[in-house]
């Protein structure tokens, strides 16, 4: 745990992030282009979130939003840097917001999914239920298009992203996990959600073909062949053709990337697998600098995918 506590961390200091944008006081009224960090009240207790408002922000007209979910041991700020996903907002003119875990302070959170089941008298936060009650918080202070909201994460915020669509499918379009798979638990979503999955090969934080080691009498999730075999079955996809090899546009960084393709049935929810081939525990176009992580491809951005992938998929 302690290595990967101090590997993620890294990215508090990524030359590639910038310096932290300083959160404004949470307003009475309706937001403005630029960063606020909001407070919301969920579970009995005080939770935060932060929202990245796009240059291009027109209030009269409705918005999609972006949920990004955090890695375990670490929070909302790190992940703003760590996927870059407020330079996408600002150029596609969504807004991107990033929930805060529960842990150990403001820094070390983490999402009440992937896990083993609790133990007696343990009680978890209900990360679903303040995932709603920031989407209803969003929409009194931003003009939302409840039809184009979409949520992504990073390893067990990939995690997370499964449960929502498992779980608040009626509220979330899409989603797209990064290095983060499906719990053990069997999804029984009240619609088909279009899925979509980035993972390395060489990821040793969630392993691509599930955990084989001690971890998993507390990490309980399935691989990504299962994972995305089992939604591709609740979607009512087709049959996937063969892994189609994409260009390896940067040879130096030592990945080659390949595309697994469910087809969409009835239901239009198509599931797509980006494998990236020696790639680690990274966020696909991003160099973070973390070697611990592992190889990270520019053969691909996973922003670019992402945003392709959630506009083709609005709510139906």
């Amino acid at each position: 745990m302690i290595h990967y506590l101090s590997a993620l961390l890294i990215t508090l200091i990524v030359p590639s992030a910038g310096p932290a944008t300083q959160a404004a006081s949470a307003p009475a009224k309706a937001l403005t282009a630029g960063d606020y960090e909001r407070t919301i009240q969920s579970g009995g207790a005080a939770r935060t979130y932060r929202v990245h408002v796009p240059k291009t922000y027109d209030p009269a007209r409705p918005t999609p939003v972006v949920l990004a979910y955090h890695g375990g041991f670490t929070n909302a700020v790190i992940m703003a840097a760590f996927c870059g996903l407020n330079d996408k907002a600002d150029k596609e003119g969504f807004i991107a917001v990033y929930p805060n875990g529960t842990g150990l302070g403001k820094a070390v959170l983490f999402w009440n999914a992937g896990l083993a089941p609790p133990r007696a008298g343990e009680k978890r936060a209900d990360d679903v239920a303040y995932s709603a009650a920031v989407l209803d918080d969003l929409a009194g202070v931003v003009n939302v298009d409840p039809k184009r909201v979409y949520a992504t994460g990073m390893s067990n915020g990939g995690m997370m992203v499964y449960r929502l669509a498992a779980e608040l499918s009626g509220r979330i379009a899409a989603i797209a996990a990064v290095g983060g798979t499906m719990g053990d638990a069997e999804p029984k979503p009240a619609r088909s959600v279009p899925v979509l999955h980035f993972h390395g090969t060489a990821d040793t934080f969630v392993p691509y073909e599930g955990f084989k080691d001690a971890r998993q009498t507390f990490i309980r999730v399935k691989s990504v062949e299962d994972t995305l075999s089992a939604w591709a079955r609740l979607n009512g996809c087709g049959k996937p053709g063969a892994a189609e090899k994409l260009p390896d546009t940067a040879a130096d960084d030592g990945t080659t990337v390949t595309r697994k393709v469910w087809p969409a049935g009835p239901s239009g929810a198509e599931v797509i697998l980006y494998t990236v081939q020696n790639g680690g525990h990274t966020w696909p176009g991003r160099a973070l600098g973390a070697a611990r992580l592992g190889k990270s491809t520019r053969d691909i951005s996973a922003n670019d995918i992402i945003w392709e992938f959630f506009k083709k998929h609005p709510m139906k």
